[in-house]
């Protein structure tokens, strides 16, 4: 699928502000499931932008702007071409290890190592007593050993199941533990949950930001307001790294464009920077995916 993606981020300062110094996380990665064809950054004032890799292999742009201004305007644009991904059957098919064989390699010291920034806790994903409780009821029907894949799925489709996506039950502050009570969230809630209940079980497991494409579902309607999206990467013994989505029920595929990934939201932030001035500030987003007819 060639997708075209849109994003705007507009800060309005109520009084002029001066040396603004900012990150912009928003280019997409080019793996095996997708190509970004072409990508373009504009930035209201005008700025040189410097370029580099993070530590986690994020494209990040940087720029400053030191002259006063009442407004920042930062636009990208990018064509990306994706391809649909293997069914959660054909993945789970493909893992060639028991269940047993599978637990018992994510606990060799060797491995802990290898992924340590990814089983550790961090401020959104903290093992608290509530996320530890909430990955332990993840089991399998039967009441047998159920694999890491399968287990995986077990726990995305319970946050799917029991938790109601609400704009307003939030905000990008909250950490998985607290959403838990609510019982309601958006995707980086959700995302951050999955994340925390898969390091509670050993299993290395990273927030990734991006964009879903859903417009063309929506029956055409010009209302429909989109909005980047975040999903999980998590490590399964025999297959790698592999998508979970504990918002949407489609498996991560041609839908599903990525940006990034960290250990959470902090490493992955679209668009952060400091500035020098007085008075609030007032921050606009609009995106705009749309598939592209070859």
């Amino acid at each position: 699928m060639k997708l075209h993606i849109s994003h705007t981020t507009q800060y309005l300062y109520e009084w002029p502000v001066s040396d603004s110094v900012n990150e912009i996380r928003l280019t997409p990665s080019t793996n095996e499931r997708q190509s970004c064809y072409n990508h373009a950054i504009t930035l209201e004032p005008n700025a040189s932008l410097f370029t580099y890799e993070d530590y986690f292999g994020n494209r990040v742009h940087a720029f400053s702007v030191n002259g006063l201004h009442k407004r920042l305007t930062i636009r990208t644009h990018m064509t990306v071409v994706t391809k649909d991904a293997a069914t959660p059957e054909e993945q789970a098919a493909s893992v060639k290890l028991t269940p047993e064989e599978g637990w018992a390699w994510l606990s060799k010291e060797s491995v802990v190592d290898r992924f340590a920034e990814y089983l550790l806790p961090t401020e959104y994903t903290q093992a608290t007593i509530e996320v530890a409780a909430f990955a332990g009821g993840v089991e399998a029907a039967d009441g047998g050993t159920v694999g890491v894949y399968e287990w995986l799925l077990a726990l995305s489709q319970r946050i799917r199941r029991e938790f109601v996506y609400d704009p307003q039950a939030t905000t990008v502050k909250t950490k998985a533990s607290d959403m838990i009570g609510r019982k309601r969230g958006v995707c980086q809630d959700f995302a951050h949950l999955m994340t925390a209940c898969a390091r509670s079980r050993g299993i290395p497991a990273r927030y990734v930001s991006g964009y879903h494409f859903v417009g063309d579902l929506q029956g055409g309607s010009a209302d429909f307001e989109q909005a980047s999206h975040a999903w999980v990467e998590a490590y399964v013994p025999g297959l790698g790294w592999s998508c979970f989505d504990p918002t949407n029920e489609d498996p991560v595929g041609e839908r599903y464009v990525k940006l990034g990934h960290g250990r959470d939201y902090n490493d992955i932030v679209p668009v952060k920077g400091v500035y020098r001035g007085n008075g609030s500030q007032t921050l606009h987003v609009s995106v705009d995916v749309r598939k592209v007819e070859d």
